[in-house]
């Protein structure tokens, strides 16, 4: 599935619209537009499409990721994560008969991403998990989109409009609601907290970095280099400090709840994360992964049983709320002028 929407670069995403360029001359500017518009919006239907299956998966993937977490220690089972998830992509591409090789000059930008979207996220966050609860982790992390967009207003010069203002602020007040009773517990162990934060800043930073740089090596290829390159010092440090738990005693639970991270909330996600932000703007892509914790604490209460109250409610309709706004005005900017 990851190749059917494959290209080598975004700037030729819509090379049919090219090819309707080339074969219409006869047609008017008028008719040209209309054109062009037919052709690129099946791309923005499927960016949306996909951001929406992005933030479902990874919603859902919290409490099924807990289940493994139970039997296996956060560095065991990122470092499976990153040793199946990168040569996986690698291996996918390669049947699919895409160019693996990195071009000269993307070599330092993919060094950068890869250490600030696999490296610095999941090394921080390993220690904010193992610190904090799971929930708090979790809402402290999606913080992101706020750093996100302040990167994007100054790295990308991306418009700060007032309509993305009032969904990220909608959606941080609903995050709020729902960490407020663990607010001084968090307090109490600052330190921890700043794990969780930095990895926050690093996931924004490296999103920026997906954005900011014109790849021309496939999305596929370049999300299994970043899980290569990035994974390589959480390896390294799972070697040197081997756990205590052996691979063969865990359940058959843990083990499908592993495979669906590493397949589904990994492989799928990541590849769809970094092509999402390749077709849509950095603020919009980010303030959606706002429903991410609210997903995660109502698929927690299905699936573990976990208590849903008003605090959880109030939560989501906030969050509701700020993505409609945004998504309402994104709809709106992307409708074409009448034409005369």
């Amino acid at each position: 599935m990851l190749m059917l929407f494959e290209t080598s670069n975004p700037i030729y995403r819509n090379k049919p619209y090219v090819t309707i360029l080339m074969s219409q001359t006869t047609h008017s500017q008028s008719s040209t537009s209309v054109h062009t518009h037919k052709v690129a919006e099946p791309s923005a239907r499927f960016a949306f499409l996909l951001l929406a299956s992005v933030i479902f998966i990874w919603g859902i993937s919290w409490p099924i990721g807990k289940i493994a977490l139970e039997e296996i220690d956060p560095w065991t089972f990122r470092t499976l994560c990153l040793l199946i998830a990168g040569p996986s992509l690698l291996a996918l591409a390669k049947m699919a008969g895409l160019p693996l090789a990195i071009p000269s000059q993307e070599r330092k930008p993919i060094i950068l991403a890869a250490l600030l979207n696999i490296t610095g996220w999941f090394l921080l966050s390993a220690y904010g998990i193992a610190h904090l609860q799971a929930g708090r982790a979790a809402v402290i992390g999606s913080t992101m989109p706020l750093w996100a967009v302040i990167m994007a207003k100054f790295v990308l010069k991306e418009r700060l409009t007032s309509e993305r203002l009032a969904g990220l602020g909608l959606g941080l007040v609903g995050l709020t609601i729902l960490i407020w009773p663990d607010i001084r517990a968090i307090g109490e162990a600052p330190f921890h907290a700043a794990f969780m934060l930095g990895a926050a800043i690093s996931w924004a930073a490296g999103t920026i970095t997906m954005k900011y740089y014109q790849w021309t090596i496939p999305t596929t290829v370049l999300t299994g280099w970043q899980f290569i390159l990035g994974g390589i010092p959480i390896v390294a440090g799972t070697l040197l400090f081997p756990p205590a738990i052996t691979l063969f005693q865990i359940s058959l639970k843990a083990i499908l709840s592993t495979a669906y991270t590493i397949i589904v909330a990994i492989i799928f996600c990541h590849w769809g994360w970094f092509k999402v932000i390749s077709f849509l703007p950095t603020s919009v892509a980010s303030i959606a992964t706002l429903a991410i914790p609210i997903l995660g604490v109502f698929s927690s209460a299905l699936i573990l049983g976990e208590r849903v109250g008003f605090r959880e409610y109030a939560a989501m309709v906030l969050v509701l709320m700020g993505l409609a706004i945004v998504m309402i005005r994104r709809q709106q900017d992307r409708k074409p002028p009448p034409v005369s």
